[in-house]
């Protein structure tokens, strides 16, 4: 018989956590598992749906910012707690942070086993002000798990249980994004970019840490050596997040003179029409605890340039797959861009050499069969 697991998350859309929960439920061995997902309803349920998991719509109040926090924790986690009785889950798995709360007491109300998946260095969305809560935070997460699994080295140097840590790089569907060239031309064609330009862009949600601005920076930097390229900064604000960044950017796009060769695409959803246009794919961000558009950048056949930090010394093989320069250092990053722009053969090479490594360490398959494992060394031991 199937082992029912109970699956926790806390968004209706879907970011980067989500989307791999769904590639894990698609790749799951359901004579082993038998999932259920609690989630609240949005984008993840109707997907989740569409795969043929049982979902049961649940809210998620954020748990800052008001004096029933402490409450709404406690009355949810028995209604988790209820759920997880009900199904005859014999583990309970959080996908997300604010999740984990909520899961970790349901389960020891339960007496079922908690694994925490952490796939950001902090509790919070950015590294947060006072530090001593995020200790306390992740404290209190790993004495409640049974394990924890990270989506990278990078992320778990910052979870405090270094013993119960197990690393699992993210994965994606590999094949999704091998498109064709005309998929690529097609998306030239759109946006009005010359077939002969070299197009040069990132992907990502339009948030400060994601780096577009800095991305802009660079890109002035190589424009004016190199009047065949052009810039394409591809996302938008999938959760409702209302700030004036998406206006600063274009802003910034005038006020360095590039923006006749910039090209801001908004929210897509699917964006591999925009990798398949790209010559070279840039992440010019903050540290990422994985960087998932950086592998299916690679999976498209397209050479990074990338701040070596983060996770991302984990993902790239600098002047194999891509190339890796100082972090923040701009010049270096600019100067990069400009010797594949230069390059035909060498981004040939990088995009083939990435395309590999895409398809050998970043499969879903692989990430689904080592999240497997750990479930079952759990299960078994529980």
């Amino acid at each position: 018989m199937p082992v029912p697991v109970m699956l926790v998350d806390h968004a209706s859309a879907l970011g980067g956590a989500e989307h791999s929960l769904l590639l894990l439920l698609r790749h799951l061995d359901r004579d082993r598992w038998s999932p259920y997902l609690l989630c609240p309803e949005g984008a993840l349920a109707q997907a989740a749906r569409a795969l043929g998991v049982p979902v049961q719509v649940v809210p998620f109040p954020r748990l800052r910012g008001s004096p029933l926090a402490a409450y709404r924790v406690w009355a949810q986690a028995l209604t988790l707690a209820r759920y997880a009785r009900a199904w005859g889950a014999r583990l309970l798995v959080a996908n997300t942070v604010r999740s984990a709360f909520y899961t970790a007491l349901a389960a020891r109300l339960a007496r079922r086993p908690f694994i925490w998946h952490m796939r950001d260095f902090w509790l919070s969305e950015r590294r947060p002000r006072f530090l001593a809560g995020d200790r306390w935070g992740k404290r209190f997460l790993c004495a409640m798990a049974a394990r924890v699994i990270t989506n990278s080295y990078a992320t778990a140097a910052h979870v405090p249980c270094p013993a119960r840590v197990t690393v699992v790089h993210n994965g994606i569907d590999v094949t999704a994004f091998q498109a064709a060239d005309a998929e690529g031309r097609r998306f030239r064609r759109t946006y009005g970019i010359p077939p002969e330009a070299i197009l040069v862009g990132t992907v990502g949600r339009l948030r400060p840490w994601k780096g577009q601005d800095r991305f802009l920076r660079v890109m002035a930097r190589v424009m004016a050596r190199a009047p065949q390229a052009y810039a394409v900064v591809v996302g938008g604000t999938p959760f409702r997040v209302s700030d004036a960044y998406p206006a600063r950017l274009r802003s910034l796009a005038a006020a360095f003179g590039i923006a006749s060769r910039t090209v801001f695409t908004g929210h897509l959803e699917d964006v591999r029409p925009a990798f398949a246009a790209m010559d070279v794919f840039v992440h010019a961000g903050d540290p990422e605890p994985f960087g998932l558009a950086v592998v299916e950048a690679m999976a498209a056949g397209k050479p990074v340039v990338a701040f070596a930090h983060g996770a991302l010394p984990e993902i790239v093989v600098h002047g194999e797959t891509g190339l890796l320069v100082p972090p923040y250092d701009e010049d270096a990053m600019a100067a990069a861009i400009l010797t594949l722009a230069t390059s035909p053969e060498r981004r040939r090479r990088l995009g083939e050499a990435a395309r590999t490594r895409a398809a050998r360490a970043f499969t879903a398959a692989r990430m689904a069969k080592a999240v497997m494992a750990v479930w079952s060394e759990v299960v078994q031991g529980a």
